[in-house]
């Protein structure tokens, strides 16, 4: 049993999606498949901006149901290709297939999948062509799983149906150390482990969404980032930290330019008062990243300062200013001038140094940093936008990522 996942890229146009009705039906003669869709190409972005055209805020049920017949028809024109070169297939939406999600629309997240539907028809020798990026709520409504859901949709279904595997085929050969776009010497990573590829993913990096990822490693599925337009490369798999044989100190440099930086000032320091900030986020959906808090002398206030969205500034500006004006704070700054830059790696708990070696080349290039946050694996700094691309260029010389290393890195540049 394989899955397959194919992005809008990869059936953009008729002669694409003939391309990636090939790659299924060889893998077809191995055994069953199941192949999850995108809708073609920009269609999601267009059925969007029809949506606001017609409506200023257009109802979350009715976006759902309008955004979800993008992957209607790429899996009907993927079926016929299969059908048409003589592989037996099935096109399924996700209401078909029995993908039960929660009831919140825009961005849900999967409760269950029932797979009787599906197994009777790869049962009868189809491939099963499988809509990516919906669901339906228990009522039946239809709902949709965010940007990047198709990545889920595929890692969900190869958890229920007990996959070998999960391939997702997008437009570059696998998970590269750095954006080739930015760094033309980035290279090609053959493995990467579940959880530099989730700090990867929430720092950036395009390839997967994060939360098909933590779903592979919570289960153990292995997945294969694939190129469409060169299905012979084996790309980049992921697998458990513990399965790997090097434990580097520094996998890949990302870079998040959708940022802004929110800092409320003098805050009253008693309790109760960061949670009654934070809530006033939450209750607009604003999901709050890199949080530091500062002491004025004598203890009395704080300054708290984080990063959001940068498409999500000025609601949380707005429920910031309110949670001010309740809690007694003095004033609320924004900037937009700010880049996420990150490096992953596995073995970073074991080289304090890189920190130090980071800051000090970023410091070198007269670029300031604006924050700092960490993680086991992970090291982010805030610089201004500007910055971002050469910054990323910096990190990847300084870690020598270009090239291929046996050992870790003990350079001490």
């Amino acid at each position: 049993m394989l899955v397959q996942k194919f992005g809008g890229t990869s059936v953009k146009s008729v002669a694409r999606i003939k391309n990636v009705a090939s790659i299924i039906a060889r893998a077809a003669e191995e055994g069953p498949v199941v192949a999850v869709v995108s809708a073609m190409g920009d269609t999601t972005d267009y059925l969007m901006k029809l949506a606001h055209q017609v409506s200023g805020s257009p109802n979350r049920r009715e976006l759902d149901a309008l955004l979800a017949t993008g992957e209607q028809i790429s899996v009907a024109l993927v079926a016929m290709a299969l059908n048409e070169s003589g592989t037996k297939a099935v096109s399924v939406t996700a209401g078909q297939l029995g993908i039960t999600t929660e009831s919140v629309h825009t961005s849900a997240r999967i409760v269950d999948i029932n797979t009787e539907r599906i197994r009777r028809y790869l049962d009868d020798g189809n491939v099963v062509v499988a809509a990516g990026f919906q669901g339906t709520t228990p009522a039946g409504d239809t709902t949709t799983l965010g940007r990047g859901g198709s990545d889920t949709t595929a890692v969900a279904l190869a958890v229920a149906l007990g996959a070998s595997a999960c391939d997702i085929f997008t437009d570059v050969s696998g998970v590269y150390t750095a954006d080739p776009n930015i760094v033309p010497t980035a290279r090609l990573l053959k493995e990467v482990s579940y959880e530099e590829m989730l700090e990867m993913a929430r720092v950036g990096a395009q390839v997967l969404h994060p939360r098909a990822v933590e779903l592979a490693r919570k289960h153990g599925i292995p997945v294969r980032v694939r190129n469409t337009f060169d299905p012979n490369h084996e790309g980049t798999i992921l697998k458990g930290a513990d399965e790997m044989e090097i434990s580097r100190p520094v996998s890949g440099v990302t870079v998040d330019r959708d940022q802004a930086r929110l800092a409320i000032l003098k805050v009253p320091d008693r309790p109760g008062v960061a949670g009654e900030i934070f809530g006033a986020l939450a209750d607009q959906r604003v999901s709050v990243d890199m949080i530091i808090q500062a002491f004025h002398e004598g203890g009395l206030v704080n300054d708290i300062s984080f990063t959001v969205k940068r498409s999500d500034l000025e609601t949380a500006r707005t429920a910031l200013e309110e949670a001010a004006s309740r809690t007694g704070a003095e004033h609320v700054l924004a900037d937009e001038d700010v880049a996420k830059v990150s490096v992953v790696g596995a073995g970073l708990m074991d080289h304090p140094d890189v920190a130090a070696r980071m800051f000090s080349a970023l410091g070198r290039e007269g670029i300031n940093i604006k924050m700092i946050s960490t993680s086991e694996i992970r090291i982010s700094c805030v610089v201004s936008d500007e910055d971002a691309e050469r910054a990323v260029r910096v990190v990847h010389d300084l870690f020598h990522l270009d090239e291929a290393h046996d050992e870790p890195d003990s350079d001490q540049d």
